[in-house]
This record gives structure tokens, C-alpha cells and sequence, in this order.
């Protein structure tokens, strides 16, 4: 099984598309899987349904974040690397997918900023693509971190 089909499965099985990236990492990351769903809970609908970035790469820049950000104050110069790496990341996420904003991602979805969620029937999978969008974001980390080795 792939990471993006783990990320695929886990977004079925009810996660937001945050959560489902970041719990298909949480062997990488050291993440127990309580505290990553907790900690991505909110950046369900493009961060609580105001359907801005999408949530597969927040929790793609999450990965990233703690894989490869410093644990305090970083120096100006190591956010650099850690900002132009979540941007290198965020480019090939639209270059594949046309964008990472939640709202154009889910064409012919009325973009509502109800905080509940919709309910998870067929209906809502059959006109989403979240779970095809988690399953690329979680193959694509995985490719990137391949080509990126952690030092």
C-alpha cells in the first residue's frame, strides 16, 4: 500500500484531507496518530470550511515542516530553506492539480462558510475530488522526500 493510498483510506474512513495526509506520515514524522489528527482538525474544507488552502497540502507542508524545520527560533537563513522548500512543494501541488486553493479545487461545490461540515454520503465523495487530490499530495511528499534526503 502506498502512502497516498493510506492518505485515500484514512479521508474515507471520515478524516479531513489534512488529517489523511499528515496520519499517511505519522511513521515518518513521530506523530502518534491522536496527536496528528488533533493537530490538523481544523484544516478540514481549505482550514475550517473558509475553503482557502487545501488541506492535503497543509498537511503536506506540515510533513515538511517537521521533517525538515528547526525546533526553536530558527535563523533567518534556515526559514529560508524551510520556506522555499514548502514553496518548491506548493508549486508542484498546483502545477498537478491547477491549484492549491480549496475553493477552485472543488469546481461546482457551493463554497458556504457554514462551520458544519457536510455529511460524507455518496453524493458529497461523487462531486469532490479530496480524496484523488489527498492520494496525489501524499504520493507526490513521498516522491519529494525521496528526493530530498533529510541531513
Amino acid at each position: 500500500m502506498t502512502r497516498g493510498d493510506l492518505a485515500a483510506e484514512k479521508f474515507a474512513s471520515g478524516y479531513n484531507c489534512a488529517q489523511a495526509v499528515l496520519l499517511a506520515f505519522c511513521d515518518r514524522t513521530g506523530l502518534d496518530e491522536t496527536t496528528a489528527a488533533k493537530l490538523t482538525s481544523g484544516f478540514g474544507g481549505g482550514i475550517g470550511r473558509l475553503r482557502e488552502v487545501c488541506g492535503a497540502a497543509n498537511g503536506a507542508f506540515m510533513v515538511i515542516s517537521l521533517l525538515y524545520g528547526d525546533g526553536g527560533v530558527a535563523p533567518r537563513e534556515r526559514k529560508g530553506e524551510l520556506y522555499a522548500r514548502i514553496q518548491d512543494f506548493a508549486t508542484r501541488f498546483k502545477t498537478r492539480n491547477g491549484s492549491y486553493l480549496c475553493r477552485e479545487l472543488l469546481t461546482g461545490v457551493t463554497a458556504d462558510h457554514k462551520p458544519l461540515p457536510d455529511n460524507r454520503t455518496a453524493e458529497y465523495y461523487k462531486k469532490r475530488p479530496c480524496a484523488e487530490i489527498v492520494r496525489d499530495a501524499a504520493d507526490m511528499l513521498d516522491a519529494y522526500l525521496a528526493e530530498n534526503p533529510i541531513e
